[in-house]
């Protein structure tokens, strides 16, 4: 049940379905956005919301799906209906456009309709059309819709004959044309023309009667008649029978399609129902995404858990200002099932109210709404609305009077499943009386059971609200300091309407104001004035929360920074040490064998004293080559280089000092390589050294020595092959590939560009046969595309 009748356009829903309109394409969907509906039923309405989710889902994927030719054929269906009749080539035409819109329509859900299951359950009207119809169609018309000449043999051989003789007559015009032209008869710069669909030559009026033929036409100033000569009269006559049996065959052929699709009307006509109500849906898909709707988790139990909830037209209204929206938190309970809003003029009170009422009306078409995902809610099967000023000067009603008749409505036909929305309860009249009688009806609605929201200024109700189980308070709160409305919502407490204060600030004298507060009288103003004084701690409070937010977000980012360098140097230094395991053994393997080799050589030559020495020296020249050499380690320090931070750059995190690598930029941000680790970072955080002072400094120091940290400094994960010789690049890529590898690094980039694609698919070729190589791809379209090969090891 509704109330009022002018519901939808109190709360604004005709302006939520005109923008819904925008985005059909069709009549067929706008037809289907006529007939939205207010239901409670709550299968129906799950299964909506499913199917516009789902085609949301298939417009954030970037999936081809049919966008055009949501055609209406009711029209060419109704006439096709009666025997003897048949459709024209461009009613067919249009026809054919529709079919294929649907058969791309199933051919998409043939392939993903696993993905969306509510949206495929819809394939079941069209289950019993034939495409076959389509096939028949494509035969007989070409893409423009106009009928193909091999459509019959008949209409073959008489367009052949058509093009035969009007070769002909343009071979006898032009010989025609050249005498009359050499005689002087015809007008200067004139050619040979089309009159009445017959070729015809200009000639001035004063030679008329010096050429035999038919005249047509004449200029306008009567100088120029256009003449037929009788040599073409025969021959355009002739093209004009062959025009008339092409006629009559297209006729012919026309007639025979139209009984062929005759048969299938029934199918049709549910098939082009079945276009109009994906165009609706696409249509409120299209709007949730640019509103930002989202399907909210549904329950029978009756309960409104919003975040973040969010007027649309409001939204779109300030977008077009470059202003931000305010959300809205708003929870209704069996506990608390009456929202009592009170709070400022102009502080949001009524743009609270009215966006639950037309977020909850829009949910309850099937419509996505802009809230959270998480949010939770149910249906109502009553929707009362008292908003605005009713006021009816033919049944003589005055503001409050109408007021008055929707309470009594209200209180005779609201129950448990009933939601109401109040704005500016009570007043209209004498504010002690209509206080008094507003506290009843609410006491009332809340004995009912009512789920709702009540905006006022009255302090009765908010005391009201604070005794009785069922009803809250809440407030929009206020910057008393500044005198701005912040538009937030706090569900708990009441709030105040700061008359006063706005009073002194706007600078009324002080003993009016001393007066006013007389007259309310001393509690009334302690109340109101504790409330200023909540307002502004919870203000206060507000920014200090704020800012430790934000900063233990920041301690979040900088731990998770930590963590994935801790395990990365951990990584690292288990590699570096079964790197130098492996060193280890190779040389003792090769030291054991050149003792033994020692031993065998001592005995072979039966301890030779001159031969031994020499082996023994070059034992020890041997020994003296193997051993490590002291290095004393000193901190590397980098100094900062000036200059715009580009990809293959090296640079320095400023907060922890790590070394890393740029491997590509977007917008403000770089993406970097520390070892294995990549991460985006703001451009900000970092700065540029010289990429030389790097290298220079990691060999000056470790060049006595092989670690795997200088060759992760050197190793660049990038290789430019851009002018190279076809010959000179299967090294490079060899050693890129294999040093990487060594060093365990998973992604590599070749960028060899794109040019003719010659060395791209030398680079490609060389890859697929490398065993260390899992898998080459192209780069993302941003940092190179199908320039640049992506390169996965194992």
């Amino acid at each position: 049940m509704l109330y009022p009748k002018n519901l939808e356009q109190k709360i604004n829903f005709q302006k939520i379905k005109d923008l819904v309109k925008e985005e059909c394409t069709s009549s067929l969907g706008k037809g289907f956005v006529d007939k939205i509906s207010f239901s409670a039923d709550l299968k129906l309405i799950q299964k909506l919301l499913n199917q516009t989710a789902e085609f949301k889902e298939i417009l954030i994927s970037g999936e081809t799906f049919p966008s055009s030719n949501f055609t209406d054929l009711g029209f060419f269906l109704e006439k096709a209906k009666l025997e003897g009749t048949f459709l024209d080539e461009e009613e067919f035409h249009e026809i054919k456009l529709a079919l294929r819109t649907l058969q791309g329509c199933l051919n998409f859900f043939a392939k993903h309709g696993d993905f969306y299951p509510t949206l495929s359950q819809l394939l079941a009207m069209v289950m019993d059309l034939d495409l076959s119809l389509l096939k028949e169609i494509d035969r007989v018309l070409d893409e423009k819709g106009k009928m193909k000449s091999n459509a019959s043999k008949e209409l073959q051989l008489i367009r052949s004959q058509i093009i035969y003789e009007e070769t002909r007559l343009r071979k006898v015009m032009e010989r025609i044309f050249k005498e009359a032209k050499a005689k002087g008869l015809t007008v200067e710069d004139a050619g040979i023309t089309i009159r009445s669909g017959r070729m015809v030559i200009p000639v001035a009026a004063e030679n008329k009667r010096k050429m035999r033929g038919f005249i047509h036409d004449e200029s306008a100033t009567g100088q120029t008649v256009f003449m037929e000569p009788e040599e073409a009269l025969d021959i355009n006559n002739e093209i004009r029978d062959l025009e008339y049996m092409e006629r009559r065959e297209i006729i012919r052929i026309l007639t025979e399609l139209t009984n062929h699709l005759r048969p299938s009307i029934p199918a049709l006509r549910k098939a082009t129902n079945f276009l109009g109500l994906i165009d609706f849906i696409r249509a409120k898909a299209k709007f949730a995404l640019k509103t930002e709707s989202n399907k909210p988790q549904l329950f029978k139990e009756q309960q409104l858990f919003w975040t973040k909830a969010r007027h649309p037209l409001l939204e779109l209204a300030l977008k077009a200002q470059n202003r931000n929206i305010v959300p809205i938190d708003i929870e209704l309970t069996k506990e608390r099932r009456l929202v009592i809003i009170s709070g400022p003029n102009a502080g949001g009170k009524s743009v609270s109210l009215k966006t639950v009422a037309l977020l909850q009306y829009m949910l309850q078409c099937g419509l996505l709404i802009p809230v959270h995902p998480d949010s939770k809610c149910s249906l109502f099967k009553n929707f009362f609305i008292d908003i605005g000023d009713e006021q009816n000067l033919e049944n003589d009603l005055s503001t409050y009077s109408s007021h008055l008749m929707s309470m009594r409505y209200f209180t005779d036909f609201a129950d448990k499943k009933t939601i109401i929305f109040i704005d500016e309860f009570g007043t209209g009249t004498e504010p002690q009386f209509g206080g008094a009688i507003a506290e009843a009806v609410l006491l009332e609605l809340n004995r009912k059971g009512v789920f709702g929201i009540v905006t006022t200024h009255y302090g009765n109700l908010k005391q009201t609200a604070d005794k009785h189980p069922g009803l809250v308070n809440a407030a929009m709160r206020y910057d008393v300091e500044h005198l701005s409305p912040l538009y937030q919502l706090q569900i708990g407490k009441p709030g105040s309407s700061f008359a006063l204060e706005i009073a002194s600030k706007i600078g009324i004298r002080k003993e009016i104001l001393n007066y006013a507060k007389s007259q309310i009288g001393d509690e009334r103003v302690r109340y109101d004035r504790l409330l200023t004084q909540l307002e502004n701690e919870k203000n206060k409070y507000g920014i200090i929360l704020k800012d430790v937010q934000e900063k233990e977000q920041l301690l979040k980012t900088r731990l998770q920074e930590y963590n994935q360098l801790k395990e990365t140097l951990e990584q690292a230094k288990k590699r570096v040490i079964q790197e130098a395991k492996l060193e280890a053994k190779r040389l003792l393997d090769e030291t054991n064998k050149k003792i033994e080799n020692t031993i065998r050589i001592i005995k072979e030559e039966k301890a030779d004293k001159e031969k031994t020495k020499e082996v023994r020296k070059s034992l020890e020249q041997f020994k003296s080559k193997v051993k490590p050499e002291k290095i004393s380690i000193e901190p590397i320090t980098y100094k900062t280089i000036g200059g715009e931070i580009k990809v293959g750059d090296w640079v320095r995190l400023k907060d922890n000092g790590a070394i890393a690598e740029v491997l590509g930029l977007k917008n403000k941000e770089a993406e970097i390589s520390i070892g294995d680790l990549k991460s985006m970072v703001k451009l900000s955080r970092l700065e540029k050294i010289s990429k030389s002072e790097v290298r220079k400094k990691t060999h000056s120091k470790h060049s006595t020595s092989y670690t795997t940290q200088q060759k992760l400094m050197d190793f660049s994960t990038n290789l430019d092959l851009r002018g190279k010789r076809g010959e000179e690049v299967l090294p490079l890529i060899q050693n890129f590939i294999d040093e990487g590898y060594m060093l365990g690094i998973k992604e590599l980039r070749i960028v060899h560009g794109k040019g003719d694609g010659i060395l791209r698919e030398i680079t490609r070729n060389l890859l697929h046969t490398m065993q260390p190589v899992q898998k080459v791809q192209d780069e993302h379209a941003d940092r190179g595309g199908a320039g640049v090969s992506l390169v996965t090891l194992k």
